[in-house]
């Protein structure tokens, strides 16, 4: 080194520093490729808005970056979640923008079923806080189910199980929506086909199921995992149409059972479920038919050997008509003897009448009645006279009065009787308006008068004076 200038006298070549960050990301990727990184999954907040996914993979000591890509996100069969364990998969990179490492993740599988059973209780708890568990959403299994629906993949021996059972205990119309019961699909197929059953119209060309089975035959918590699928659990709870669960063994459980209306052991115990033995329910109703019979043979012995008793205790027909009829018979017998005592009875009144009944006692009777007339006739023809006297001379009298009070008389005494053209008597000289015909009535005949000075037409009469007034009224009588 040259002390004066400071310059380094080194003959090392520059690189720049993206030549570094290049030749680190080969070699790393060269040196590594592809590898399998086991750890807890921190720092996720979910896929960014991009749909790519960042977080970390930590162990007791140490801490590398991971990022999934969207088009593997939405592919992947276990989604990240917080503080999960996984073993997770891919490629070995750097990031020259930030000078660090990262995994880039193409699979993520749980560490072990461990990890698994952590997250399906997790999980578990998280639904059943949503009361989509709850016992009350429990719908009860139709007794017999014309039609069921049957959920599960179309070629293995669990839809034979099912079938061959249904055939043996009561034969049934079955439906199969074919689906994938393992895989990354699973879950969104079978919420699908729940979804699906559910939306077929009751009265449709395809008759809607009665009674839905998801079945699947055993295997490990992987192979299950799609039916404890969050889509899965929502689609089981809100099914319409009751749902029996029959996944794996007796000894699995998937959230699919907590949700579903039964959870059956195995598939062929949901066919169990699902419908009665034919032979056993037929026999049922035999010997239903059979009591049913022997009870009405008991009832109908019964009501005879009561109406038997009843009729014993009865008297018989002869007996009840007997006193009637004797009674009858003496009636009969005093009628005709009352009939002959009245007619005497009559006989011996009319002849004690008889003698007052002849023609000279009635003769005799005519004669006092018509001198009986006579003087009645007598005492009252002058009584009649005066009272016809009495009410002439009233009439008379009020006849007097009334021509006295007529106004004729005053009209002799100088007055006259004034009317309008309507035969109105006009009481007042403000009445008539100026040019009315009036017609003015005097002892010795009438005269038609014209009002030269009178009210115009349009104008009202002023009031007056209630002396003026008074003497107008006075005025107006004659």
């Amino acid at each position: 080194m040259d002390e004066q200038s400071g310059n380094t006298g080194s003959n090392a070549h520059e690189f720049t520093v993206t030549e570094i960050s290049q030749s680190v990301k080969r070699t790393v990727e060269e040196q590594f490729g592809h590898v399998r990184i086991r750890g807890e999954i921190t720092g996720y907040r979910g896929p960014h808005s991009s749909g790519h996914a960042y977080f970390a993979l930590k162990d007791e000591k140490a801490r590398i970056e991971a990022v999934v890509w969207r088009g593997v996100f939405s592919k992947l069969r276990f989604k990240p979640e917080e503080g999960m364990e996984v073993v997770a998969s891919g490629k070995l990179t750097t990031y020259p923008g930030s000078s660090k490492y990262q995994v880039v993740i193409d699979n993520i599988e749980p560490a072990g079923a461990g990890a698994l059973m952590a997250l399906l209780e997790q999980r578990r708890k998280q639904l059943a806080a949503e009361g989509l568990f709850d016992a009350s959403r429990k719908q009860e299994l139709p007794y017999l189910p014309q039609t069921i629906g049957v959920i599960t993949s179309p070629t293995g021996a669990v839809i034979r199980d099912i079938l061959h059972r249904l055939d043996d205990r009561f034969p049934t119309h079955v439906i199969v929506w074919p689906v994938r019961v393992q895989g990354d699909t699973c879950g969104a197929e079978v919420a699908n086909a729940i979804n699906g059953f559910n939306a077929l119209p009751i009265d449709g060309p395809i008759k809607r199921p009665d009674l839905l089975i998801v079945a699947r035959g055993g295997g490990s918590i992987e192979d299950l995992w799609g039916f404890n699928e969050e889509e899965v659990v929502r689609a089981a709870a809100a099914s319409q149409i009751p749902l029996i669960s029959a996944v794996g063994h007796e000894t699995d459980v998937t959230l699919i059972d907590y949700a579903s209306d039964r959870r059956a052991p195995t598939p062929t115990g949901a066919a169990e479920m699902a419908v009665p033995v034919k032979s056993e329910l037929v026999n049922y109703v035999l010997d239903q038919g059979t009591r049913l019979r022997a009870a009405q043979a008991r009832n109908i012995a019964t009501a005879k050997d009561r109406l038997r008793a009843v009729s014993a205790a009865l008297p018989k027909a002869q007996d009840l008509t007997s006193v009637p009829r004797q009674r009858f018979d003496m009636a009969t017998m005093r009628l005709g003897n009352a009939l002959n005592q009245f007619v005497d009875r009559k006989r011996a009144s009319y002849s004690q009448i008889s003698a007052r009944l002849s023609p000279h006692g009635l003769r005799q009777k005519q004669q006092n009645f018509a001198s009986q007339i006579e003087s009645l006739g007598a005492r009252l023809q002058p009584a009649a006279l005066a009272a016809f006297e009495r009410k002439q001379t009233k009439v008379e009298n009020l006849g007097k009065l009334l021509d006295s009070l007529s106004h004729k008389k005053a009209l002799e005494r100088g007055f006259a009787l004034v009317t309008d053209a309507k035969g109105n008597l006009v009481r007042s000289s403000s009445t008539p308006q100026t040019g009315e015909g009036l017609n003015v009535q005097f002892a010795d005949g009438d005269l038609g008068v014209v009002v030269t000075e009178g009210k115009p037409p349009s104008q009202k009469p002023k009031p007056k004076s209630p002396s003026k007034e008074k003497e107008t009224k006075q005025q107006s009588l004659f």
